[in-house]
């Protein structure tokens, strides 16, 4: 057993847990933040995915002792009391989401993206979150949703959000 230090959502956390656990096994079973989902076990789809000192990361394939140390965002981190972050938001208001399941992890993956790249194009978006699945948008309105959320972190006029169907 190996004790970790780590921040998460802006929390201290000490947890002590095997060396063989997963990062994604110790926030959904040990902190009880399940929005972090489980998908395939092996780095495929990315609803795992989390920021870890910033950068995006699929949490089903680091051990929770490399959380360390670090600062851990989850989905579950995102709002604050003055309400949704922006990428949630773009999600809502341009009908990102059907049945949710990728969401959180394309949310947090969406938003290393645009601190990297504020106003990326629609190639930019799709390429930058490619090792995202989604099984039923067919991400016209996850792009929308970015974009969305783009304008708005960088203070310009908001995009139409007008749903498109497919």
């Amino acid at each position: 057993m190996r004790e970790v230090r780590f921040k998460i959502n802006g929390e201290e956390k000490v947890v002590t847990v095997e060396s063989r656990t997963l990062l994604v096994h110790m926030i959904r079973e040990q902190l009880s933040m399940t929005g972090t989902h489980i998908g395939c076990d092996t780095s495929s789809c990315g609803a795992c995915t989390i920021l870890i000192d910033g950068k995006s990361a699929k949490s089903c394939t680091l051990l929770a002792v490399q959380a360390n140390g670090k600062e851990i965002i989850t989905v579950e981190g995102l709002a604050t009391a003055e309400g949704l972050h922006p990428i949630q938001e773009g999600f809502k208001e341009n009908h990102g989401l059907h049945c949710g399941f990728c969401t959180p992890g394309m949310m947090l993956r969406a938003i290393e993206l645009l601190e990297k790249n504020p106003d990326p194009t629609e190639e930019e978006i799709r390429w930058g979150i490619s090792g995202n699945l989604c099984r039923c948008t067919g991400y016209n309105n996850i792009v929308k949703a970015i974009q969305y959320a783009g304008a708005k972190m960088r203070g310009a006029e908001l995009p139409s959000t007008e749903p498109e169907f497919v």
